[in-house]
Order: structure tokens, then C-alpha cells, then sequence
């Protein structure tokens, strides 16, 4: 049987000879702003040759964007869900993690960063980590973007340690002229560079690390880029803090390693990057500072091991917006210790830009047909 469907019932139809003549009705005009129609958006890759060329040169706008970021998030104008760690039985030492975040603000903009950590592949000559980031669509929640995001990653982590730096020497009032790198792989490159690319410079640089072509290399790197300064391979930790005013951790560990709180007895301002290499006893001898609260005491990370042994986490001074709002006060009686967790919401807005970047330059590499069957009946 076949149905139809008039747009009037057939009683209410006007009789010919007794109609007013018709009514000329002007076209509808739609307004500049009005909401577009909801389609599917393209899909495209981005490479990490684009990122890395997008990214470059760029340190202070990065740190700009990802101290914006930090503010939406503390307004509420995020969602950053706690991220997931895939771990294995039989490789203990590696695991991925899903960080799946939203951004409101300029962004507007969800998706997930995957992203593994494979220690074993530093013997192998390979990075230890490899990531992707997904952008996904505010308004029809499509995938639009696979972006490469070992380089966003590690971009994010040291605007964020960047910004820190800046930020809470400030509140204490001095600037430190020597500084350690504990761990020497691919962050501390990139924190080094954001360091300076931020205005940042050092009288003296300490190096350690457990690998000594790690720490021989990292050192060739410090004198191809530096104006000719004190550079110093120390053989222990202790030796490197101990001398230091701003110490860096960038390692690959995944229980504490640093100990003993007396290696700080100077008061170093301390970016905690790696997350889990101080023992909870120099924790609680220090003023903490962290990103965010709930996202640092999980995973076995150096604060949750403190609250862990304490049972409480009033060790916690604030988070580092805190100190940019006044909230939480510092003096130099005490090491300063930052611990960040690395926010999704960072990635995502790093990556919102690279893609707006590379689309304005018509270089956007879309992947025709990908989304193929959207039709629900064929």
C-alpha cells in the first residue's frame, strides 16, 4: 500500500472561486551566524614532519596556549576524565595510556591521546614513547583528525615545566642560574628548549643519567646549542642536586629513586616532570605544587605514595594555578616541588592548533572517503 502526506488536511483546501489571490512571498535569507547544517567533517593525517615544522620557533605561543588551557580547565570548561593504563604481565616495564579529554573556549574540540611507553626500546635506538592524538568533532562527535603525538607530547610537557618554572620562581622571589637534568632523553631536550626559547639562562648545567651515551650525547646536544657555559656530568643524583637550583626529572622511572630530603637542604626549585622518582619522605619536606589534584595521587605516582603513607593530603601547597591566583603562598625555607600529570586537555588544545595551522596553510593531508557507509539503509 502506498502512503502520501500533504502538508494540509483536504477539509481546510480554499475553494477556487471564492480564494484570495495568492500571496508572493519573499526567499528566506539565512543569517551570517545562523548554525550550519550537521554534516560528517573530513578526515585527515597529519604527519610528525608537519607538527614538528608547525611547532618550531613557537615556544612562547606554546606556553601561552597551554597556560589559557590551564584556565579553562580551572573554570570548569574542560572535561579530563582519569586516564587508563594498559599494562601487561609479561612486560611489566611497559604500558599505554588513554587520555580522553574535551575542551570548551576557542578550541571546542574532544578526542583521546594514545599514547605507549616502552623502556626497553631506548636499547634498541628507538624512542621509548610513540603516540597518537584523536581530534574528534564538539557537534557530531566524528573522528576529523589522527595527528602524530610524540612530538605534541613532549611540546605540552615542557611548556607546561616552562610556564612552572617561570611561574613559581616568581612566587618565591629568585631565579635560579644553575640547573640539573636528571634523565637526558627526549623531554629534557625539549624542556631545555622551551627553557630558553622563554628567556631562560643558566650559569652552569648538571647531567645525569644512568646511561652513559645518554648522558654524553644529551651533553654533545648542550654544547651545539649553548653559548660556551660549565657543563657537568655528575656520576649520582646527589651529586647534580646537591649543586643545583632548578633540577628537571625526565626519567623512565617507575618507583622513587631519590630518597633522601637532605640533597635538598638548599631549597632547589624542583620540576618533578617524570612523576615518580622522589621517595614521599622529600615530598613532605617540601611545598608541593601539582596541576591537578586528582589526576597526581593516582597511578602509584610519588604523591600518591605519599598519601598513601600519610593518609591524608595536606601536603599538597595547591596546584599551580593556586599560586598564579594567589591562592597558595611559597617562601624559599623549603624545596619547591612541581609535579605535573600531564592534562589531555593540553594535547588537545596543542593539537586543535597544529591542525588549525596546517588547514590555513593548505596543507592538510585528507583521507578521501574514509567515513564510507553513512547511509543507515544503503
Amino acid at each position: 500500500m502506498t502512503t502520501s502526506r500533504s502538508t494540509a488536511p483536504e477539509s481546510a483546501m480554499p475553494d477556487p472561486n471564492t480564494a484570495p489571490p495568492p500571496i508572493s512571498v519573499p526567499p528566506i535569507s539565512v543569517p551570517p551566524n545562523s548554525v550550519p547544517p550537521i554534516c560528517v567533517p573530513p578526515f585527515a593525517v597529519i604527519g610528525g614532519a608537519q607538527v614538528q615544522y608547525t611547532l618550531h620557533g613557537r615556544e612562547r605561543e606554546i606556553v601561552e596556549l597551554v597556560e589559557a588551557t590551564y584556565r579553562l580547565h580551572a573554570a570548569g570548561e574542560s572535561v579530563n576524565p582519569p586516564s587508563y593504563f594498559l599494562r601487561f604481565p609479561d612486560r611489566p616495564a611497559a604500558r599505554i595510556i588513554a587520555l580522553p579529554a574535551s575542551i570548551g573556549g576557542q578550541a571546542r574540540v574532544d578526542g583521546l591521546k594514545w599514547i605507549s611507553s616502552f623502556p626497553d626500546n631506548v636499547r634498541a635506538g628507538i624512542p621509548r614513547a610513540s603516540a597518537v592524538l584523536i581530534l574528534n568533532d564538539h557537534v557530531t562527535g566524528y573522528p576529523f583528525a589522527c595527528l602524530e603525538s610524540s612530538i605534541i607530547s613532549a611540546t605540552r610537557t615542557a611548556a607546561m615545566a616552562a610556564s612552572a618554572a617561570d611561574t613559581l620562581s616568581r612566587a618565591r622571589g629568585t631565579r635560579p642560574t644553575r640547573i640539573g637534568f636528571i634523565g637526558t632523553g627526549l623531554i629534557a631536550r625539549y624542556v631545555h628548549t622551551f627553557l630558553t626559547a622563554t628567556g631562560w639562562s643558566f650559569d652552569e648545567v648538571g647531567v645525569h643519567d644512568t646511561s652513559a651515551d645518554s648522558a654524553a650525547g644529551f651533553h654533545h646536544y648542550l654544547r651545539a646549542t649553548h653559548t660556551p657555559i660549565r657543563i657537568t656530568v655528575h656520576d649520582t643524583p646527589e651529586e647534580l642536586i646537591r649543586s643545583s637550583d632548578l633540577v628537571v626529572f625526565a626519567t623512565v622511572a617507575d618507583r622513587p629513586h631519590v630518597t633522601d630530603p637532605a640533597w635538598f637542604g638548599h631549597n632547589p626549585l624542583v620540576l618533578h616532570v617524570s612523576l615518580r622518582d622522589l621517595a614521599p619522605e622529600v615530598l613532605l619536606a617540601s611545598f608541593n605544587i601539582v596541576d591537578d589534584v586528582e589526576h597526581c595521587l593516582k597511578a602509584d605516582t610519588s604523591p600518591h605514595l605519599a598519601e598513601q603513607l600519610t593518609g591524608r593530603r595536606d601536603f599538597l601547597t595547591g596546584t599551580l594555578h593556586d599560586v598564579t591566583a594567589g591562592r597558595a603562598a611559597l617562601a624559599d625555607d623549603r624545596p619547591v616541588v612541581f609535579s605535573p600529570f600531564g592534562l589531555g586537555v593540553l594535547d588537545l588544545a596543542i593539537g586543535k592548533h597544529v591542525y588549525d595551522e596546517v588547514t590555513r596553510t593548505g596543507q592538510l593531508h585528507v583521507i578521501d572517503d574514509f567515513f564510507h557507509e553513512l547511509h543507515r539503509f544503503g
